[in-house]
């Protein structure tokens, strides 16, 4: 290559040699200098009950982590943080995609947080069935609450969870509510007609609706409808008020068809906008209603006590389906009885019915 400033007629031109572009590593870095301290499950429980933020979503990684060695640390902390739990009012709020429930919650939760006390808010995003990843990004519509000293935002994955909710969305209610968390917010995933394990884990079941979603039919039809306890028409301003009010007529209708619930309260419907912050105070009005109803009648302890049962009876499921597929004999046999399935030299319930027997006899 040939370097012209080097010729006799730019003699003059003095042209220093270039410095060596420096390393994007620092070199004076000492590797493995900031090793995060493993915690035990007396400092995570320690953490929790003074209320650090950074000690709960801790502990929040860690019960939803798969690791068995990270299950049996969880268990303990969830043990030990039982005793405290059980002090907050819990409340999910679902709703159809794009109904504005995180715009909702930024609203719902700056008023109740004006009246003291602390909000945990549990977002749940889905899952991509293809990447099984999760884009978590719920948190982004809370502007305001995200910043606020007494609000924790804790998004999660569904992680092909059915019915709206993580898997481990229970025990980090029980977490939060240790952490001195007296107002619990589930936002669910917004799939529409599925959403039944919230019900099974909160006090209030919060129903957003948008305005041109169907007539009082399309209502009826809708499974999640049965478990509402209230129902609110969100974008309720500009030009669309007219349009809320006309559905917030068909969701009454709609529910006046369907039997009383067992708490002997009848649900509300309202209109409000979330992003406007207008009809906040009288939602809430209603969800206070709805405690002091509950409370006097009795049916609060009671709900409390037939979640605790169906939780029962999911943890065993669960700890069922986790020993089945993490048994040895059994991992190396799907293999077979996967191809066998796929080549169509045994039916998938026969297949089924073979692991299951070979399973059982293990554990004779």
């Amino acid at each position: 290559m040939e370097h012209p400033e080097n010729s006799a007629e730019y003699a003059g031109l003095v042209v220093n040699k270039g410095v060596e572009q420096p390393s994007s590593i620092n070199p004076y870095l000492k590797r493995g200098r900031f090793v995060r301290r493993s915690l035990t499950a007396g400092d995570y429980v320690e953490g929790i009950l003074k209320g650090d933020p950074s000690i709960l979503g801790q502990a929040v990684t860690l019960v939803e982590s798969t690791l068995p060695e990270h299950i049996a640390v969880a268990q303990e902390v969830i043990e030990k943080c039982l005793p405290y739990s059980g002090n907050s009012v819990r409340v999910g709020i679902s709703g159809v995609p794009g109904a504005g429930k995180s715009t909702s919650i930024d609203s719902f939760g700056l008023h109740v947080l004006e009246k003291g006390g602390k909000l945990a808010v549990l977002a749940i995003d889905p899952s991509s069935e293809r990447t099984k990843g999760s884009i978590l990004g719920d948190k982004t519509r809370m502007e305001k609450l995200s910043v606020h000293p007494k609000a924790f935002i804790r998004p999660s994955p569904s992680a092909g969870s059915l019915g709206g909710v993580a898997r481990k969305t229970r025990e980090t209610i029980i977490l939060c509510e240790a952490a001195g968390f007296d107002k619990i917010f589930v936002e669910t995933v917004g799939v529409g007609q599925s959403e039944t394990a919230v019900h099974s884990m909160v006090d209030f079941f919060l129903l957003i609706q948008l305005a041109g979603t169907g007539d009082e039919l399309q209502g009826i039809k809708r499974g999640i409808m049965e478990m509402a306890d209230g129902i609110i028409i969100n974008k309720a301003d500009g030009s669309n008020i007219e349009k809320a009010k006309l559905a917030a007529a068909h969701f009454r209708n709609a529910l006046h068809l369907f039997p009383t619930p067992d708490s002997g309260w009848t649900p509300k419907v309202f209109t409000y906008s979330g992003f406007y912050g207008l009809g906040i105070k009288e939602i809430w009005d209603m969800i206070d209603e709805y405690f002091v109803f509950v409370k006097k009648n009795g049916y609060f302890d009671f709900r409390r006590n037939e979640q605790a049962k169906y939780w029962m009876y999911e943890s065993i499921n669960e700890h069922l389906r986790d020993s089945f597929y993490n048994n040895p004999t059994i991992e190396t046999m799907l293999a077979a009885k996967e191809q066998a399935v796929l080549n169509g030299s045994q039916t998938s319930f026969v297949a089924a019915k073979h692991l299951l027997d070979t399973y059982f006899q293990l554990l004779k």
